[in-house]
């Protein structure tokens, strides 16, 4: 049934086809790579992202060297039959340079829409997730974030804490600007404690998803 699906796909005179990657939870555009039949095919068994490098001429398994894997939770195809699209949790960053999305430089904006576009909380915050694991992995001295997890859970907690007090002691005041800057804080000391435990921002969004249905 699956070999059926894959043959009736519409491969170009290469046997590639264009395969849109999607972030599952924020809905974020990825990254756009081409795969050929067994690409797929392996995509399907293994449930991690396969390509095709045209320039290389061979498989690749997304992650497998930077470790920045993506787990697919979907594959769709478009109407035409001649496009795939993948749902995906991505661990870490999606681009080789560092960005979160291949999609990070912005070619033209509509001027009434520059200022909403540059501020994009989902993606920022799983740019700050990302960061915030590369920290800690890096065991970079000198980096706050490293610090706290080099301390332990305890003092995650108590930075956790002293953020939520000192956000509620803004908001009792009345101070918009210390509420803004206090709760930064506070979503900041969140991640760590989320990537602490292995969990991702994507958990949390899925969780408030199942709250609204």
């Amino acid at each position: 049934m699956m070999e059926q699906k894959i043959a009736s796909l519409k491969f170009d005179a290469n046997g590639l086809i264009p395969a849109v990657v999607q972030e599952v939870n924020t809905r974020t555009v990825l990254m756009v790579a081409w795969m050929n039949a067994e690409a797929l095919q392996k995509t399907i068994e293994t449930g991690e992202t396969w390509f095709y490098s045209r320039s290389r001429q061979e498989l690749w398994n997304k992650g497998a060297t930077s470790g920045n894997t993506q787990r697919v939770v979907r594959i769709a195809v478009d109407c035409d039959q001649d496009t795939l699209l993948l749902l995906v949790e991505q661990k870490g960053v999606a681009c080789h340079t560092g960005n979160y999305s291949c999609f990070a430089d912005t070619l033209w904006q509509a001027p009434e829409r520059a200022l909403a576009a540059a501020v994009d909380p989902t993606t920022i915050l799983e740019q700050l997730y990302a960061l915030i694991n590369e920290r800690r992995e890096e065991k970079r001295e000198g980096s706050y974030t490293y610090y706290l997890f080099d301390k332990g859970q305890d003092k995650i907690l108590k930075k956790v804490g002293e953020e939520a007090a000192e956000t509620i002691i803004a908001s009792k005041n009345n101070d918009l600007h210390e509420i803004t800057y206090e709760m930064a804080d506070l979503w900041y000391h969140c991640l760590v404690l989320l990537a602490y435990h292995g969990l991702k921002p994507g958990d949390i969004l899925t969780e408030l998803t199942q709250r609204r249905k």
